[in-house]
């Protein structure tokens, strides 16, 4: 395994019903044809929420992995199995090369203690306390000395933009302030790996998207390995670097946004991408050209430039546009031609089953 990969997934499922275990004839959830056993867990009458996931998500730069899908199809299921809150039927969980699946409960509390936060959707404060003891919480069950865990807490606090609410309580504070509260909680203990249950999910649309934005500033600042779970589509393929979508409990694709887009791998994945405006998700580095010999460049975007936002840049610069790399050299190039070939473009869904 790659030392860059933080958690790796491997094989989980996760089956409701009486004696799931004589689906499996051991627990690393290895069997010859997924499909045909999913078929039999359904025809037995059973619910396979997770059926043969795996996936690695990398920590060297701080990736943000979504899953996502509809209502029922196993997402949630998937954060929780990572998380040991829903047991797995089978599978492995690796985490810095450890099976998590494995622990005993002293290690999985210490696990969920001092490596990993989460974040849910209900936003789970404690009524009776105050912001600050609410962010204060995890590090006062870690035992953590009062003056130290408030110091961190107000930290985490002044971090997400709340610094003279710590003396508030929840009921005083608006749904997005409330969600900052818990991610500020979720942040103190300085977690490893982040997991988010569609924490934006209950919100307005306006504070939904401010708390996108307030999301993406923290991860630029902290690069945390993230796990996000959502059904909104343009808040996955907003945030994420890659993403993976789940339907009855079935990994439908693996990808970047701009790899789901443009090349679903199923009908299903064709349906859920049909209306998604390209222009928002293809980069120029999804449609880099060489520079032409002797061109000469006059301005210049970096690789993750939309085409949205390259728009104005091309009204004015028939020729094209050169593509500046993360150490602003020149690399390439893209022209008129090149984005609306990209847009125009039509991709036929292959499905695999």
């Amino acid at each position: 395994m790659s030392d860059n990969i933080k958690i790796s997934c491997r094989n989980i499922w996760k089956v409701y019903g009486a004696g799931p275990s004589q689906f499996f004839s051991g627990r690393n959830g290895l069997v010859d044809d997924p499909q045909l056993l999913h078929r039999r867990i359904l025809d037995a009458g059973h619910i396979g929420a997770a059926c043969n996931v795996s996936f690695d998500v990398d920590v060297e730069v701080g990736e943000i992995f979504i899953i996502m899908g509809l209502s029922g199809s196993g997402k949630s299921t998937m954060v929780r199995c990572l998380s040991r809150l829903v047991e797995p039927t089978a599978g492995e969980v690796i985490l810095d090369g450890e099976d998590v699946l494995k622990f005993s409960e002293h290690e999985l509390i210490e696990m969920r203690r001092h490596k990993m936060g989460m974040v849910f959707q209900n936003f789970g404060l404690l009524p009776h306390q105050t912001v600050l003891e609410n962010v204060a919480f995890p590090l006062k069950v870690q035992g953590v000395e009062r003056s130290a865990r408030e110091e961190r807490a107000m930290s985490m606090i002044e971090l997400v933009g709340l610094q003279g609410r710590e003396h508030g309580y929840p009921r005083e504070l608006s749904g997005g302030q409330q969600q900052r509260v818990g991610i500020a909680r979720s942040l103190a203990v300085e977690p490893e790996i982040w997991y988010l249950d569609e924490p934006f999910s209950a919100l307005d649309p306006l504070i939904r998207r401010q708390m996108q934005d307030e999301f993406l500033r923290l991860q630029r600042m902290l690069h945390k390995t993230i796990v996000f779970i959502t059904h909104d589509f343009l808040e996955a393929l907003r945030l994420a670097d890659r993403i993976a979508i789940m339907k009855d409990g079935l990994i439908e694709q693996i990808g970047t946004p701009a790899d789901v887009v443009m090349h679903p791998a199923t009908d299903y994945v064709a349906e859920f991408t049909k209306d998604v405006p390209r222009v928002r998700i293809l980069t120029v580095g999804d449609i880099l050209e060489p520079v032409e010999a002797n061109a000469v460049v006059v301005e210049s975007v970096n690789l993750d430039t939309t085409l949205e936002q390259l728009m104005p840049y091309l009204a004015h610069n028939n020729d094209g546009i050169g593509v500046k790399d993360n150490e602003g050299n020149v690399t390439g190039q893209v022209t008129p031609r090149g984005v609306i070939a990209a847009l125009a473009a039509t991709e036929e869904a292959r499905p695999r089953r």
